[in-house]
């Protein structure tokens, strides 16, 4: 038997977010949340995606969201790659899917609490040894909670957990442990077996139980993952050392900065080109200016995450804006 990635965003999505996902769900959240506590007793999974009502503003694409029985909404996402403030991004679906609930007419008390459930394959917190923190709003001086404290930030950073699987203990143990370890398992083990909702999990996973589009899918998330990793590893690496071999040749220091702000420049545009194909003369002359490398290994980042060539050039306006005015 063979488990799909539960980190990748289409099966976390049908393992936790489809309709027969409810009492796992229920059970995933009390452990995560609710340290194993039977807390949410009932659960309604709605649709994660949330379009702006404001002009201008961003869409938020979520991987699962749920309202539990008392009213409270939990929004859920996985996170594979370590992009560019990825925090602020937590905080931004956090803030806008709190404010969201409101509709016209509705007054602040009919604001329900929020939970933000985050997990990553990347470390956040270097400083921190636990895999999982939770923050809520508290006085800065004395630490004494905010009486309005409705908005918490849970994450799970999962390179932190190293339990084996004769090691796992506790309900939250054996979930993190499904998320990081199910593609390497050929059978449910006998001590995740026993609890239903966990089986269930196993069982939505099974590759014999999706069909051959689903398989596809899913193998076509995985390598663009790889791709990306790769990308930006080798796209860094490479703009640097040809910057290096460049000025070098050139035997002056003038020459052997701009060989890797050139490089990190071509790499950034083949990046750009290999994902949105054409791209606007105004993009290119702008980022051929640029003469700061902090802000070229940055965009690099940028152009291999952003869903548009119309998001990579707002973070070019963005990142280029203070080298601007700083010049004038």
């Amino acid at each position: 038997m063979r488990f799909i990635n539960p980190k990748t965003d289409y099966a976390f999505k049908k393992i936790f977010g489809s309709d027969e996902s409810r009492e796992i769900l229920i059970s995933f959240l009390n452990a995560l949340v609710y340290e194993g506590n039977p807390t949410i007793e009932d659960l309604t999974i709605i649709n994660p995606n949330l379009p702006p009502k404001i002009e201008g503003l961003k869409d938020t694409y979520l991987d699962v969201k749920a309202t539990l029985n008392d009213g409270t909404i939990v929004i859920i996402e996985m996170q594979v790659l370590n992009v560019e403030s990825f925090g602020k991004r937590v905080l931004f679906n956090a803030a806008k899917t709190y404010a969201l609930q409101l509709q016209a007419g509705e007054g602040y008390i009919c604001l329900k609490p929020l939970i933000a459930l985050t997990l990553t394959d990347f470390e956040m917190f270097r400083d921190r040894d636990p895999f999982l923190s939770r923050f809520v709003y508290r006085e800065k001086s004395n630490g004494f909670l905010y009486p309005d404290n409705e908005i918490e930030l849970v994450f799970v950073e999962l390179p932190k957990f190293s339990k084996k699987i004769d090691e796992l203990e506790t309900i939250t143990d054996k979930w993190i442990y499904f998320i990081k370890s199910a593609p390497s398992l050929e059978t449910i083990p006998d001590n995740m077996e026993e609890i239903p909702e966990l089986n269930r999990a196993f069982n939505i996973a099974s590759e014999a139980n999706l069909t051959r589009e689903e398989l596809e899918n899913l193998d076509r998330q995985e390598m663009f993952i790889r791709d990306q990793q790769g990308i930006m590893r080798f796209g860094i690496r490479e703009a640097r050392e040809k910057g290096l071999k460049e000025g070098r040749e050139e035997g002056r220091e003038e020459g052997r900065e701009e060989g890797i702000l050139q490089k990190s420049r071509e790499a950034i545009l083949e990046v750009l080109q290999v994902r949105f194909e054409a791209l606007p003369d105004e993009l290119v002359e702008t980022l051929n200016t640029i003469q700061d490398d902090a802000i070229l290994t940055s965009l690099l980042r940028q152009g291999i995450q952003v869903d548009s060539i119309e998001d990579f050039q707002e973070s070019l306006n963005s990142l280029n804006s203070p080298r601007e005015s700083s010049n004038e």
